[in-house]
């Protein structure tokens, strides 16, 4: 590793990187991109350093700067690599795509995956006390979709709905995340198809639990509210809070009386799921003691179950910010762009949602670095507005001098702490939209076949 630290052009991939994203290795608090770690990221996941143009630390940066502009465009990256280089006087380089395309297929998807997860792993790490749930680490865990070209290889990985006729459809992937309460980071993700056995989000979850650790507090919606899920996380040492199946019926004149509406039940183990080996199966108790407690409309099911500790209206305030997860996903879809993905091949689609992932991490890295400067909490502050900022100074960031990056990063964090969000208790909105799409009808058949069809349809042009 010390030699790729060595090299010229390493350092100076790394410092640039790290300046894309106020990273200058000074930082008290909040270091997340060491320069140490991102050398032995690419040592280990690349191997041989080759001297390229786009090398493997400026391709990554490139892609992860691409992903947080509004174009998403590869020309677009190339071009302000281009006046990059231009304005640092180095050598020009072309204003083909190719090149910056070849590079982003030969990075290995482990490199990005790495950085992203890493990112996040070090925010939740460097939370303070203050933004734990006494003291403990909360983590939410929710599902999603997301589409991506109708590839033939994207359809053999992501097959469109069952319901959509071949050729009329797109490639869909369901992704589940985890996601840090107290920072916002993303700690961990699992991707995979929406059609087949074992493709729910429950199969996906048990991918993520080598992320959770004992102590932890896992919110869920009531989709994860199963046997199966309490129990391997309960064996973990975390605890579970989420809401009620649809499918279960809670009659509080059972169990163990807590106090209105809130009881102890005890549910037996069902028969082994098929997914399940037999080990495994063996391993699970033979009942679970949980809590059922209603509050207003839905019935919350948790292993937290003693009544002095941990209150039913303390059980609820903590379960409603279950919702910061929803406005994450939203984030990271519909600001950044994620929900429809770009790339034609199942393995960059792959490499596109790892690099979405970390370019929203660091933004939340510097969201923390904002919050803990001026004392607030880093769900205190407005994601877009940090995006907007880091996306202006972008370019700026990787010029400067060391101590104009100094001034520079300690504008931005100040600047980043003075968008605070609203205070808006008991916001309610519908699922429902008011502005709807053009009433455009929808593709009945093949479009090379419509266009045909219209082609013959029109008068011939001499």
């Amino acid at each position: 590793m010390k030699d790729v630290i060595r090299n010229g052009r390493v350092q100076e991939s790394i410092r640039r990187f790290r300046c894309s994203f106020l990273q200058s290795g000074r930082e008290k608090l909040f270091n997340v991109l060491p320069a140490q770690e991102l050398a032995r990221a690419v040592q280990e996941e690349v191997g041989v350093w080759r001297d390229r143009r786009y090398a493997p630390l400026v391709a990554l940066r490139l892609f992860v700067e691409q992903v947080l502009h509004t174009d998403h465009a590869c020309q677009d990256a190339v071009v302000r690599y281009a006046s990059e280089r231009v304005a640092q006087g180095e050598a020009q380089v072309s204003l083909s795509t190719g090149p910056y395309c070849n590079a982003r297929k030969r990075l290995p998807l482990g490199l990005v995956e790495r950085l992203g997860k890493s990112v996040g792993e070090r925010l939740e790490g460097g939370s303070t006390a203050g933004w734990r749930w006494r003291g403990r680490s909360v983590k939410i865990v929710d599902g999603t979709t997301v589409t991506m070209p109708d590839t033939e290889d994207n359809q053999a990985r992501y097959p469109q709905h069952g319901k959509q006729k071949p050729g009329l459809g797109f490639p869909i992937a369901r992704l589940v995340a985890l996601v840090s309460l107290g920072c916002g980071a993303v700690l961990n993700w699992a991707m995979g198809p929406c059609k087949g056995k074992q493709t729910g989000e429950d199969a996906l979850l048990r991918l993520l639990y080598g992320s959770l650790v004992k102590g932890d507090i896992v919110l869920a919606d009531r989709y994860h509210c199963s046997y199966f899920t309490v129990a391997v996380l309960y064996l973990m040492g975390v605890d579970v809070l989420t809401r009620q199946h649809a499918r279960r019926v809670t009659d509080f004149r059972r169990g163990k009386r807590l106090g209105k509406r809130d009881h102890l039940v005890v549910w037996e183990r069902p028969a082994r799921p098929p997914w399940m080996q037999e080990e495994d199966y063996a391993r699970m108790p033979q009942e679970l003691v949980l809590r059922e407690a209603k509050v207003a409309q839905w019935v919350l099911v948790s292993t937290l179950i003693d009544p002095v500790q941990v209150s039913k209206e303390e059980l609820n305030a903590l379960y409603v910010q279950r919702w910061h997860i929803e406005l994450d996903l939203r984030a990271i879809k519909t600001v950044m762009g994620m929900e429809i993905l770009r790339c034609k091949s199942a393995q960059m689609v792959q490499k596109e949602v790892g690099a979405f992932f970390l370019a929203y991490n660091l933004i939340r890295a510097a969201m923390a670095q904002a919050a803990a400067c001026a004392k607030l909490l880093p769900r205190q502050l407005s994601f877009c507005g940090a995006k907007r900022m880091i996306n202006g100074f972008m370019d700026l960031l990787r010029g400067r001098a060391a101590r104009g990056l100094i001034r520079m990063f300690a504008y931005l964090r100040g600047a980043i702490a003075l968008l605070l969000l609203p205070h808006r208790p008991n916001r309610v909105e519908p699922r429902a939209v008011k502005r709807r799409p053009k009433p455009h009808r929808l593709l009945t058949e093949l479009r090379n076949v419509a266009r045909a069809r219209l082609l013959r349809s029109r008068p011939c042009i001499a």
